[in-house]
């Protein structure tokens, strides 16, 4: 038998212990995506096959959390696209402002760059103090990161570089503070964000949102959890609600894609029919 197949072997034993100890069910994700991220984690330990983990998984309970920080994607930056941000500023956030309050809702959230690139967004077309979002990720490690607002200082240049192609109409220095090699964001920004744990695989509708992100995530998922994922957001979604995912990801070929329009192709802004 080959090495790959002993590795898949061994990444369905390790999933399957994962969701029988602790309840995390990583079936239905991308099985090539998966296997190299455990493969990453097993690098950093000092475990030579992948079934190794297993007993620790199981007896020692502080290791599941590096396990789920190590099988969760964190990979994000201030703006990331930003002509994405450019287009919700034109054609989602001119819809936005004829409603009293307004419920958002960005979903895998991780450290939480992307959801201080929203609130400053907000913020500069004047509806920030109308509107909650709802900042959910499963990884309590990442959230705790994301509800801190604490950023290397080293990456705000490239990030302003961001806000600018975004269109945005100051400086990103004006909404954070620099001190030695952390940059804090400003603490007016957390005042209507709400950080959550929240499992896109298993748990259910908490609110009516307007509008939800959640960019590069689905990547991630098999078709089966993509759609079921997918059904979650139509069902949070109030009539011509938007929703906008990753530029690699798609609603064309979804259990859903009758119930949108595109607004936006190359962003991948969708909103919900009335």
């Amino acid at each position: 038998m080959e090495l790959k197949q002993i590795q898949d072997i061994e990444v369905q034993l390790l999933i399957k212990a994962l969701y029988l100890r602790y309840g995390y069910d990583f079936s239905n994700y991308a099985t090539a995506s998966l296997r190299r991220r455990i493969l990453q984690c097993l690098s950093s330990c000092e475990f030579s096959h992948i079934s190794e983990i297993i007993p620790q998984l199981l007896h020692e309970g502080r290791f599941h959390r590096r396990l789920i920080f190590e099988l969760s994607v964190t990979v994000t930056e201030m703006f990331r696209d930003p002509y994405v941000f450019k287009a919700l500023r034109t054609h989602v956030i001119p819809h936005l402002k004829t409603f009293p309050f307004v419920n958002i809702w960005i979903a895998g959230c991780a450290t939480g760059e992307e959801v201080y690139s929203l609130a400053i967004l907000l913020h500069e077309e004047g509806i920030y103090d109308r509107v909650r979002i709802y900042a959910t990720d499963f990884n309590d490690e990442a959230l705790q990161q994301a509800q801190e607002g604490v950023f290397p200082a080293g990456k705000m240049a490239a990030y302003g570089t961001n806000y600018q192609k975004a269109g945005g109409t100051g400086s990103l220095s004006d909404y954070y503070h620099a001190r030695y090699d952390l940059a804090r964001m400003d603490a007016a920004l957390k005042e209507n964000i709400v950080f959550a744990n929240h499992n896109l695989v298993g748990d259910a509708v908490f609110c009516e949102t307007e509008l939800i992100m959640c960019r590069n995530v689905m990547i991630y998922f098999n078709r089966k959890l993509q759609d079921t994922v997918f059904e979650l957001f139509t069902e949070s979604l109030s009539h011509g609600g938007f929703l906008c995912i990753g530029t690699r990801e798609s609603l064309q070929f979804s259990s859903v894609a009758t119930q949108f329009q595109e607004i936006r192709n190359r962003e991948r802004i969708y909103q919900k029919k009335k």
